[in-house]
């Protein structure tokens, strides 16, 4: 069957383009984004991926970095023979280093609450203290939560910011004090 007239149009040249930049830019959306600073910083885009990685300091096969049990038992044969193996020259050891500092620091909490769970708890507590039931008929308990649900979310408050909670509940204490 036929195609319907005028449906396919010949394709013209577009002269306005600029080749030399949307080529750069391909080029540049196709090459791996790499994600660790220090590595980045000292990549040579004209050598290859081994060859950075061993100027690093680091492996790029595992296998054989850390070789297994058969293989380890082979080459210690080899040494004793008195053949000796290639050894990579580290060229850029800092790279190692930031890498290692950067690991030793201790891991940030990613995580927090929500601001509204963290004011829902403290109106909790302060107007009803360790009473469960009666927090569950409050009007502000919105969601209808049950007084299991309502202790879980003070404990999980309780987990995440113990010496905000150890303030809260003693400022608590003081403010009774201060009344009677």
């Amino acid at each position: 069957m036929p195609k319907a007239k005028g449906k396919k149009r010949r394709q013209k040249f577009a002269y306005g383009l600029n080749r030399k930049r949307l080529y750069r830019n391909a080029r540049r959306k196709a090459a791996p984004r790499i994600e660790c600073s220090h590595i980045r910083h000292a990549w040579d885009a004209t050598k290859s991926v081994a060859q950075n990685l061993a100027e690093m300091g680091l492996a790029g096969d595992p296998n054989k970095a850390v070789p297994i049990g058969k293989r380890r038992l082979q080459r210690m044969e080899t040494d004793s023979d008195g053949q000796q193996q290639e050894k990579t020259l580290v060229r850029k050891p800092y790279v190692l280093s930031e890498m290692e500092f950067e690991a030793s620091l201790p891991e940030k909490k990613s995580n927090t609450l929500s601001k509204d769970l963290i004011d829902y708890v403290r109106y909790m507590i302060q107007n009803h203290g360790e009473n469960y039931k009666e927090m569950a008929r409050d009007e502000k308990n919105y969601y209808q939560d049950t007084p299991k649900q309502i202790k879980s979310k003070i404990n999980v408050y309780k987990n995440f910011y113990p010496e905000e909670y150890r303030d809260f509940v003693a400022s608590l204490k003081q403010e009774k004090m201060d009344v009677q």
